[in-house]
């Protein structure tokens, strides 16, 4: 309950929706109630069951009160003038005219309800989707290697879905077919409280069945969601990595491992779907023996005149308990589904209520600017309980380059995070103009930096708009420009749509080297203050590489830069090299100085000489 009660907080901006939407249900349930009632005055005029007497006690108009004995007076009252005008025949036009009118208006009002509660049902989806994207988007990095990402993806799409399928799509029959039964036991129980006493005994009989049948969906909706987050995410991993796949003959081992899986959802779902079918079997023949039990109960009362019902009016209550089955069995219905809906909404929940590692303080100091230096006083850090950094000391200070070389898993990549609070450290602290990261705000810190990494991230989106990414107002001259500097813009203009092409999933229209220098136009267009660059060059071929380090040159002119390396020929201008090893550093100082020392620098330079 707590958690459909926390999807339905989702309406609370639209709540303005809910007294409309109120009184055209409550208008199309009594409409439709009336077509009903008005098959006893129907059967009374066909089987002429309406005695003088009875007949003389309606033919004075009554005065206008709120009451439900008022409208039926009001319509004997027209329903006998008839009678005198036009006879028997007139008095079943009449009769069949106004319930024709009910009926159109029943379904006009049903109508008029679903619309107004459709806005109500895209706007609920609409505020879960962003909800959750909000929050994924605002998660520390670790969070997504934690995570599985076709998971992620499955619950802002499945899960979604299957919350708008089964328990959004659910609030028409919670509050209007709740609302309808009642209506109509009550109109029963003005007909007849004894037949009426009969029928709600067997109600609870029913209720602790469709219980039953829902509670057992509960687990199995679960197992069903999950299994569909694990598909997603072997479809993702798949066709991302089609070229391994088919480069080490396991195609057969992929599909056997999807085959599994969707096995395993498959026999999931059955077993659900053998749950969730017999709910509404289950209530429709609980219902029905329940009108057996009336027939044979009321029947025997009014064949034995010991009721209080005339034969027609016993008809009619049959007819109208009969419309009682249809809510029922919908109601019924819908709990069954709910369970799935609620199952999807807890993954989504897990989500959204997951707390980002990396949130601004209550009151974070804005960064105006980078005026002094950046300093990383004993910091360390560790993944868990795996320790990556141990007491890291040294300063960059404005427009200075310091370079971060060292094997690999020595910890290079971890420094560079921390320094745009990818990560915060474990230990120690890291201030930029005297204020620790922690307490500045983060969109300020970022406006600060640009980075530009090994792997080439790109959209499937247009040349311009790469470059561009998350800049508005920027110009096609601004970009250019920023081509040019990145030696990108001559081969750009070689492209059949130039800046206006697209360039495929992840760049994959592009060579490596092309994607590099877009992804280092993008840098030079945001001008940053302080920049990151980590192994930009590493996965390049030599032609490609010369390129792109020119155009790193060109970026980092006259700018502060944090430069991890692969290769030490690009770095060798350096003002200061700082050798990391086992999460620590080992050696500092330039170029010439390092090899001078003959360490661990010198070893690597002379390896990579080879």
């Amino acid at each position: 309950m707590k958690t459909y009660l926390r999807i339905l907080a989702y309406a609370r901006p639209y709540r303005r929706y809910l007294p409309v939407y109120i009184a055209y249900a409550l208008l199309a349930i009594v409409f439709g109630l009336l077509n009903f009632t008005l098959l006893k005055p129907l059967f009374d005029v066909i089987f002429e069951q309406v005695g003088k007497e009875e007949l003389q006690v309606y033919a004075n108009k009554p005065e206008f009160s709120l009451s439900v004995n008022y409208f039926m007076h009001l319509f004997n009252y027209y329903f006998l003038q008839i009678a005198n005008m036009y006879g028997r025949f007139g008095t079943l036009v009449y009769v069949c005219i106004i319930i024709v009118i009910s009926v159109f208006l029943s379904n006009l009002f049903a109508y008029l309800s679903g619309v107004v509660l459709a806005k109500v049902r895209a706007d609920i989806i609409q505020g879960m989707r962003v909800h959750i994207f909000t929050s994924v988007s605002n998660m520390h990095l670790g969070y997504f290697s934690d995570e599985r990402k076709g998971d992620l993806i499955s619950k802002m799409t499945n899960d979604i879905q299957e919350v708008e399928n089964s328990i959004v799509q659910s609030l028409r029959v919670i509050f209007k077919e709740p609302v309808t039964v009642i209506l109509y036991f009550a109109v029963l129980f003005f007909m007849s409280y004894q037949l009426t006493l009969f029928t709600i005994l067997l109600i609870p009989v029913s209720g602790a069945i469709i219980g039953y049948i829902t509670k057992k969906l509960k687990k199995k909706a679960e197992q069903s969601q999950e299994s569909l987050g694990r598909i997603v995410n072997i479809l993702d991993e798949t066709i991302g990595g089609m070229r391994v796949v088919k480069a080490f003959g396991a195609r057969s081992f992929v599909q056997n491992k999807f085959e599994a899986e969707t096995d395993y959802y498959a026999r999931v779902n059955v077993s659900m779907a053998r749950k969730n079918e017999l709910a509404s079997p289950v209530s429709q023949f609980l219902g029905v023996s329940v009108v057996a039990g009336i027939l044979l109960y009321g029947g025997n009362l009014v064949l034995n005149n010991t009721s209080a019902l005339s034969a027609s009016e016993f008809i009619a209550y049959i007819i109208l308990f009969t419309q009682v089955l249809n809510p029922a069995k919908e109601i019924s219905r819908a709990l069954s589904s709910i369970q799935r809906g609620l199952a999807s909404a807890r993954r989504i929940f897990a989500v959204v209520d997951t707390k980002p590692r990396i949130e601004n303080v209550v009151s974070p100091q804005a960064l105006k600017g980078f005026s002094q230096a950046v300093v990383f006083k004993n910091v360390g850090f560790a993944y868990q309980e795996n320790a990556v950094l141990n007491g890291v000391n040294f300063k960059l200070e404005k427009g200075r380059t310091i370079a971060l070389v060292g094997p690999s898993g020595g910890g290079k990549s971890t420094l560079a995070d921390l320094l745009p609070r990818f990560y915060d450290p474990s230990q120690g602290e890291i201030t930029i103009d005297g204020i620790d990261l922690r307490n500045c705000s983060i969109a300020d810190l970022r406006g600060l930096m640009g980075i530009v990494t090994q792997e080439s991230i790109l959209f499937n989106d247009t040349v311009f708009n790469n470059i561009a990414f998350g800049m508005e107002g920027v110009s096609l001259e601004r970009v250019q420009e920023a081509a040019k500097i990145a030696n990108a813009h001559e081969f750009i203009m070689e492209l059949e749509q130039g800046y206006e092409t697209n360039i495929g999933e992840r760049g994959g229209k592009l060579s490596g080297g092309q994607r590099q220098r877009i992804s280092i136009a993008r840098a030079v267009l945001k001008n940053p203050e302080i920049l990151i660059l980590d192994e930009a060059t590493s996965a390049l071929d030599s032609a490609s590489e010369k390129l792109v380090q020119e155009a790193l040159s060109n970026l980092m002119k006259n700018r502060t830069s944090l430069v991890i390396a692969h290769r030490l020929s690009t770095i060798q201008h350096a003002d200061e090299i700082l050798v990391i090893e086992g999460g620590s550093i080992v050696e500092r100082g330039t170029h010439d100085e390092l090899i001078q020392k003959g360490g661990l620098y010198n070893k690597l330079s002379q390896m990579q000489s080879v």
